[in-house]
């Protein structure tokens, strides 16, 4: 569709003309329609603009939780980086993994379909150097896993995965579980070549050296029953989610594991540095507390409750006689 020029635009480019400043060619490219943009129907745009916006939020929050799970399971420095998210076709996807590598083929209940989890051998073989004990030296070694190692990648991808559910139930609540794991991916078939997928790239670095990509594919078939929850205006309407009751039970349950450190004070004295100097064994300190008056019991060093002194069997105990909260905090 040609551009329409005003008449004062007409004017300005007919004086330009008339006086020289401007050539007849530069004319007709003033008046002519707008370069047209290429589109190439073999790989249609599926997702918009807005949607890759929030697959990369999501992502985001993803490798957050999954450089805090990997560092405490591996007990080495993991961080997950977020590179890009973007749309291309299957088969260029599958062309750009190397061989041998470890792809996970996963499900994401109750959507219907497949995802991949790729991650090269210098990403997964350093992670299981740390599980059985090694430093996670890096390595150039392109090789196959052996049965064994397939057996501590699939649980420790499974761990992932459960991290990747996490990320998406604000989202929309999903279950990830393994349903195959290749090392070939040209053998892959979970999708038609020209199958246009999300392209969701991390980058791993473990003690502080980077080491590799992780690849996560998701398709558009898969995701779409749910496109829409990728909207901005869906997640302003979305309403913050309530805990689970298993979720409530686990905090509860952990928390319970947790140490405080609990101190009672028999009293206090002041003495003279002197005095303090001449101090032996056997000598009397006299407290300026009574001997009916509860003593003070403090925990984490906030003063909490009034307490009576005892034994139980060969151990020196305290009774709780009293609530003291808001009280005075020790150092």
């Amino acid at each position: 569709m040609q551009e329409v020029l005003s008449q004062s635009e007409i004017d300005q480019l007919l004086e330009a003309l008339t006086s020289g400043k401007l050539q007849p060619e530069e004319a007709q490219q003033a008046v002519s329609a707008p370069a047209s943009k290429p589109y190439d129907f073999r790989r249609p745009n599926k997702f918009s603009r807005e949607h890759l916006r929030t697959l990369e939020m999501v992502h985001q929050n993803f490798a957050r939780l999954l450089s805090s799970f990997l560092s405490g399971y591996l007990r080495a420095p993991v961080s997950i980086e977020l590179v890009s998210v973007g749309q291309l076709i299957f088969d260029e996807f599958i062309r750009s993994i190397p061989t041998p590598t470890v792809m996970s083929v996963f499900n994401l209940a109750p959507l219907e379909g497949q995802a991949i989890l790729e991650a090269g051998t210098p990403v997964i073989l350093p992670m299981l150097d740390l599980v059985f004990g090694g430093p996670g030296s890096p390595t150039d070694i392109m090789r196959e896993l052996t049965d064994i190692e397939v057996t501590v990648v699939r649980r420790l991808l499974g761990r992932v995965l459960e991290h990747l559910s996490q990320a998406w139930s604000d989202l929309f609540p999903v279950e990830a579980s393994i349903d195959a794991i290749e090392s070939n991916p040209r053998m892959s078939q979970v999708l038609a070549p020209n199958e246009i997928i999300a392209l969701i790239t991390l980058n791993v670095s473990i003690n502080d050296e980077q080491r590799g990509l992780l690849n996560l594919c998701l398709p558009y078939v898969l995701l779409e029953p749910v496109i829409s929850h990728l909207s901005v205006r869906q997640q302003f309407l979305r309403k913050s989610r309530q805990p689970k009751p298993e979720e409530v039970h686990w905090l509860k349950h952990w928390l319970g594991f947790s140490p405080l450190e609990l101190s009672v004070i028999l009293g206090e004295s002041q003495i003279s540095i002197r005095e303090f100097l001449q101090l032996q064994e056997g000598d009397v300190l006299v407290l300026d507390r009574l001997i009916n008056q509860d003593l003070d019991l403090y925990i984490e060093g906030e003063l909490k409750f009034g307490v009576q002194p005892g034994r139980v069997r060969d151990h020196l105990a305290v009774q709780v006689v009293a609530l003291k909260e808001g009280g005075d905090r020790i150092e």
